[in-house]
């Protein structure tokens, strides 16, 4: 495949385009990428679109948001980098800040139920065409289909993390590729290997951007009336650094410290916070940002309640999501040079096969979420019980949303089988969701 080196300008129009339709997950996120910087744009090849999730997806924090960095990376150097990833994330950010406001103020979440019912119907066609266009492109050997089988049982089944499973992975490639060795990887005329700086610039510039990502805490430290919105930013940068899984990796843990030990939120609002973020484009660990909001909105002196919550949601979203870009800045210089070699190329190949069983792992979760009112885990043994323990996600029949089953069935023959564009499909799911919601039938 030939690409085509995009300019600054249309890349920062891509990912605003990309960062307003960055619905439904990680799964659907990743889907939407591949779509316009592989297949329509043509940026980059889909061997390095797969080489950079690979990365991403051993990563602590959100993979969707460091793959949109590592693509606008790849494209313009740092400032590609930063213009994707911020615009990957700020639509979401805004939606959300302006959700927390309404419920701060109003307390109400229920009226959000609607509004972005068609849609979701919609993304669940785009995760199940990623997960088919995926599979078909990459799981080229029985090996291969082996371990995407694995993978998707490991975590569906088993709960294992995912990062467990995807290293697991890696290692069984690249000990396979000892005994047969895989065909290096060409790079292709149009790419560009960006170039690896000397190690002393290197830890330099690491030195700067933990710098940038800290810069609030100290600035915070210095602030009177300020205690909390320094311990709620030390706490979430804390969590940066362990947020493997994505958002529901750790909702638990935030929900108990934010409750329990800080006293931020109430019992049973992280939930409303979840119910908000799953509404919103962008990285579903946005909810954070809702906790943020919450605790500048309710626990800062000397300030308006709605100015505190901004500027704690704003906190917490730096706390989160700047070392996703320190990730990539720091690392991929050197995981592109490790493209080529045939051993370490069968390792990531071997992941990338791991995440096709991941992705199909989240579709099939948030496959049942939207076409069922009620989904329980289902101990495989009356004995295995408790969070983390083996089962099956499995539905009760008789709650099937028969509108959301009907707006997946018209969404599939509209997006697979005519071919119509995704944003049209996209438009045209949530004006018929909402209007089925408003309307009541």
């Amino acid at each position: 495949m030939t690409t085509v080196a995009p300019s600054f300008g249309e890349l920062t129009l891509a990912f605003a385009r990309i960062g307003c339709l960055s619905f439904g997950g990680p799964a659907a996120q990743i889907a939407l990428m591949h779509r316009v910087c592989v297949e329509e744009k043509r940026w980059i090849r889909e061997e390095r679109y797969l080489h950079a999730l690979n990365y991403c997806m051993l990563l602590p924090g959100p993979e969707a948001q460091q793959l949109a960095t590592y693509i606008g990376w790849l494209t313009h150097g740092v400032r590609g980098g930063i213009v994707a990833g911020l615009l990957f994330v700020l639509p979401g950010l805004a939606v959300i800040i302006g959700l927390s406001t309404a419920y701060a103020l109003y307390q109400e979440a229920g009226w959000l139920s609607g509004l972005f019912f068609g849609l979701k119907a919609a993304v669940l066609t785009i995760v199940l065409e990623a997960v088919l266009r995926l599979a078909r492109r990459t799981l080229k050997t029985r090996f291969l289909r082996g371990l995407a089988v694995f993978a998707f049982l490991a975590l569906f089944v088993l709960a294992l993390p995912f990062p467990l499973v995807v290293l697991a992975a890696g290692i069984a490639g690249y000990l396979r590729a000892r005994s047969l060795p895989a065909e290096p990887v060409a790079a292709g005329p149009a790419e560009v290997l960006r170039p690896r700086p000397p190690p002393g610039r290197a830890l330099l510039q690491l030195g700067f951007w933990i710098l940038v990502w800290q810069l609030p805490l100290l600035i915070l430290s210095l602030l009177a009336g300020a205690d909390n919105l320094a311990a709620m930013f030390a706490f979430f940068s804390r969590m940066a650094l362990v947020t493997f899984g994505g958002a529901y990796a750790v909702l638990a843990y935030v929900a108990q410290v934010a409750v329990q030990d800080y006293g931020w939120l109430r019992p049973g609002e992280m939930l409303d916070g979840l119910a908000l973020a799953e509404t919103t484009p962008g990285p579903l660990v946005l909810v954070l940002s809702y906790v943020g909001y919450l605790v500048g909105f309710r626990t800062v002196p000397g300030l308006e309640p709605v100015i505190g919550g901004i500027l704690g949601a704003v906190l917490v979203a730096w706390a989160t999501f700047v070392p996703s870009f320190i990730w990539i800045f720091a690392g991929a210089p050197y995981i592109e040079r490790l493209r080529g070699k045939p051993q370490i190329s069968a390792a990531l190949s071997a992941i990338t096969a791991a995440v096709v069983g991941v992705i199909a792992n989240l579709a099939l979760w948030f496959g049942l979420h939207v076409l069922f009112a009620e989904v329980q885990r289902l101990p495989l043994l009356p004995a295995w019980t408790g969070e983390g323990a083996p089962g099956l996600w499995w539905p009760r029949l008789a709650s099937l949303d028969p509108a959301a089953f009907v707006l997946f069935v018209v969404s599939a023959v509209l997006l697979l089988r005519l071919k119509i564009g995704m944003v049209k499909v996209l438009g045209l799911c949530a004006a018929a969701g909402l209007l089925w919601r408003l309307t009541g039938v």
